[in-house]
């Protein structure tokens, strides 16, 4: 995948599918120790012990639908490319967590993406499942709750185009901000 937003997307539609109610997406940007480490977690059935064993192979999958499971394989490679690492930690009916870190200045290492296209997609396309997103550039952070933001409207839809345009402007707005507050140390 081009983009690291893209392989967050597909991990947490992975999580969506397996049942999860809530996912926790953390993207952690720390440019001083040259590093980009980014979470995924979600509150789903979890993963069978056959997938665990064979995280990186793209031939086991979960899905009926088809006989590939690239993802997971995909976004392993990407990290290792980078002097990172993935890590799968998944327990039965409580769910998983998927996190990978990558060398942020490597030369191999893919641009993170559009995350408010991704945060608001997934928001769009799930209207009834909660999501948590955490963003951190260089110590400062940026969150955002669904569960907070449901609390707060009274007669608008977290999918409503009004209110997805809303967060995708907040989001960028905000990644740009903690961008450029970053420490200069």
């Amino acid at each position: 995948m081009r983009e690291l937003s893209l392989h967050i997307l597909d991990v947490a539609e992975n999580g969506i599918t397996a049942g999860g109610n809530c996912i926790w997406i953390e993207v952690d940007e720390d440019r001083k120790a040259d590093q980009l480490k980014i979470g995924i977690r979600d509150n789903g059935r979890g993963m069978p012990v056959e997938k665990l064993e064979n995280i990186d192979d793209p031939f086991i999958t979960t899905r009926t639908t088809r006989r590939v499971g690239l993802g997971l394989s995909l976004l392993a490679a990407a990290a290792r490319r980078c002097d990172g690492t993935m890590h799968v930690d998944s327990k039965s009916g409580k769910g998983t967590e998927i996190s990978a870190t990558f060398g942020f200045n490597h030369i191999d290492r893919a641009p993170l993406g559009d995350m408010a296209a991704t945060i608001t997609t997934l928001i769009m396309g799930n209207p009834g499942i909660d999501f948590v997103y955490s963003h951190q550039i260089d110590g400062n952070e940026y969150r955002l709750d669904t569960r907070e933001i449901r609390a707060e409207m009274e007669d608008l839809s977290l999918n409503d185009p009004i209110v997805i345009h809303h967060l995708a402007e907040t989001i960028r707005a905000a990644l740009k901000a903690l961008s450029s507050n970053k420490s200069e140390s």
